[in-house]
């Protein structure tokens, strides 16, 4: 039995992932819908485990016991009231037989089940004895914690936590259900029913069952306002769907984890699924979200690597002023526009279609070409070699994208120092995507640094001393610059990271490609005392499904519903790349005044597309 404050602990430590359907997937196995589900625990074992064991297989931290009618009221409706205890103790035991020391094992407790007809007065001490009834098997039994799913309304709910903590100290998630209307069938609002049980001893509260992951993510949106309590959300795979006398369920892994995702970067700390939700689903859900998770941990966790003083006696060297240090760094420090164009490293060893392409922004005189540092986990031609054949032969600068994710501090140090000498002089500074996002989700990623670190790291060579605080007899000249997300999540978090990366010396930023101007100009808003030049990204859509992409796959982006409808509306290929550069067009008009310059993305390489937005071609 976890307690209430150690399963605290453990939500602030990692978001837990929840198993999917028992109901369901009992049906696929041929249990029939008029079945008491709960009996099958004693009927058919081994069939409960099989369901139990496929969860724990596909990477749940969590799998809920096979009990979610199990109480009284609702076993006498097959006439078997009198198993209570057997039920829920034969359930917990067949799920501890399925999990190591890793899994958890949550007592799943439902509400009564009475109709609205069938409360004709106060119920709720008939109501508290089958909660205590039901609690006392799972608890005895051996559950870790309660989880309380698809309550219909806060009294219920409310006499299932009191009835539960008056007796034990042991952690309870508490869900209830609302519609796609965000309304319990009471047409309490989703606000209104969860708020009450925010101010009980609950480890999270939160939604399941009845609507699909888009009308819940919803929910979870307007119940993060009222609380600060950690938030559990288990949605179905989509409404249900009535098909040659089966009951289906429509929504695929893919669009599932998906949309775990975007429940993890809206706060969730449980994320698992509901009715419809099968094995392949969490499988999926896990793939995507415990990489995020552990990524977003690492990240809090890192340790900003201290820069060690020259011991006394030594110069106190002044950096180099940014306006000598390059081209880049001479507009930027005279506030005049930049204009970049990002352009990514070959998959293989033929650097020559990129040359033609960086040749082409030389010629059409943009200031400066950015190669990213592997994108999104990609593994490409070194970005640092590629900037070296880059200015070699094509006469224009480039700005390098420095990632902390491939390399150690040391190698970091002597990639920087490398690059002063090949005279690649502009620096974008990123912390990088967790590998497990990309094509080699085996490899390790390093992050003895995060961006704000490496950005001291740098400022420190420029000074002509390393990160042991010795003396290199000679200083650096790297123009720093740092990414921004002006749509992050968390954006205070993220407003007080920029305010550090500019304290650590970032002279520049970049940020995320842009497609809402109101989000870009509250967050710069939000910086205006420590602002430093901000170089705005820009991204031309190039079809629907481009578009679609942007908005779905690509951290750290949001993409207006209104934009997605002007790119759905293209008939051809044609008009989807003219719709996408109009409106790459308007995000440089209108935030003209307000930035310090462009950096446009050559989507798929097209460098002619993100010349075309900037009016040179």
């Amino acid at each position: 039995m976890i307690s209430t404050k150690e399963f605290n602990e453990i939500l602030a430590q990692k978001v837990l992932l929840a198993d999917g359907a028992m109901g369901t997937m009992l049906y696929q196995h041929g249990i029939f819908l008029n079945s008491c589900f709960d009996e099958v625990n004693l009927g058919k074992p081994e069939l409960v485990k099989k369901i139990h064991k496929a969860y724990v297989d596909a990477g749940a931290d969590f799998i809920e016991t096979n009990t979610f009618g199990a109480n009284s009221f609702k076993l006498a409706k097959f006439g078997l009231q009198d198993k209570v205890e057997q039920i829920n103790k034969t359930a917990v035991e067949i799920a501890r037989d399925c999990v190591g020391s890793d899994v958890m094992v949550a007592g799943s407790v439902g509400p009564i089940g009475r109709q609205l007809s069938q409360y004709e007065g106060d119920e709720s001490d008939e109501d508290r004895k089958f909660f205590s009834e039901q609690a006392d098997a799972l608890i005895r039994a051996g559950v870790d914690f309660i989880i309380l799913e698809t309550f219909r309304n806060t009294w219920e709910i409310s006499a299932a936590i009191e009835t539960i903590l008056d007796k034990y100290d042991i952690a309870i998630v508490a869900q209830m259900t609302v519609d796609s209307v965000d309304e319990t069938i009471f047409r309490d609002t989703v606000t209104s029913a969860i708020k009450p049980i925010c101010g009980m001893n609950v480890s999270a509260v939160g939604l399941n069952c009845s609507v699909g992951p888009s009308d819940m993510l919803t929910g979870l949106e307007l119940i993060r306002k009222i609380t600060d309590k950690p938030i559990s959300v288990q949605p179905n795979a989509g409404l249900p769907r009535q098909f040659d006398g089966r009951t289906l369920y429509m929504s695929t892994p893919e669009y599932m984890a998906e949309y775990a995702k975007r429940f993890f970067e809206k706060g969730a700390r449980i994320i698992g699924g509901c009715c419809g939700t099968t094995p392949e689903h969490i499988r999926e859900i896990v793939r995507v979200v415990r990489p995020l998770d552990k990524a977003s941990i690492k990240s809090k966790e890192r340790p900003v690597v201290v820069i060690s003083e020259p011991p006394a006696g030594k110069p106190q060297r002044e950096e180099i002023p940014l306006s000598e240090k390059s081209k880049i760094g001479k507009k930027i420090a005279q506030r005049q526009k930049v204009f970049s164009i990002e352009i990514t490293s070959p998959l293989g060893i033929d650097i020559n279609k990129t040359l033609e392409k960086a040749q082409i922004c030389a010629e059409s005189r943009i200031d400066a070409v950015n190669i990213p540092d592997g994108p999104r986990a990609s593994s490409r031609l070194s970005p640092m070699a590629t900037c070296v054949k880059i200015q070699q032969y094509c006469k224009i600068e480039t700005i390098l994208h420095f990632c902390c994710r491939d390399r150690n501090l040391i190698g970091m140090q002597a990639d920087l120092l490398g690059a002063h000498v090949m005279d690649l002089r502009n620096i974008l500074v990123i912390t990088g995507d967790p590998p497990k996002l990309g094509q080699y989700p085996d490899a390790t990623g390093v992050f003895d640094m995060d961006s704000i670190a490496l950005t001291s790291v740098i400022k420190n060579l420029n000074r002509g001393y390393d990160i042991a605080g010795n003396d290199l007899s000679s200083q650096l000249a790297l123009t720093i610059g740092v990414g921004a997300n002006p749509v992050a999540t968390e954006l205070d978090r993220e407003v007080e990271r920029f305010r550090r990366k500019v304290a650590a010396g970032a002279e520049y930023a970049i940020t995320q490609p842009v497609f809402d101007v109101d989000m870009l100009l509250n967050f710069l808003e939000m910086i205006e005392s420590f602002r430093i030049p901000i170089i705005a990204g820009i991204w031309p859509f190039t079809s629907y499904k481009n578009a679609e992409f942007m908005a779905n796959e690509v951290p750290g982006v949001v993409v207006p519903e209104k934009l997605l409808e002007r790119m759905y509306a293209a008939k051809t290929k044609e008009q989807g790349r003219s719709i996408g550069i109009e409106i790459a067009q308007e995000m440089v008009q209108k935030l003209g005044d307000y930035v310090d310059g462009f950096a446009v993305s050559a989507p798929f390489g097209n460098v002619k597309t993100a010349l075309t937005v900037l009016g040179k071609k």
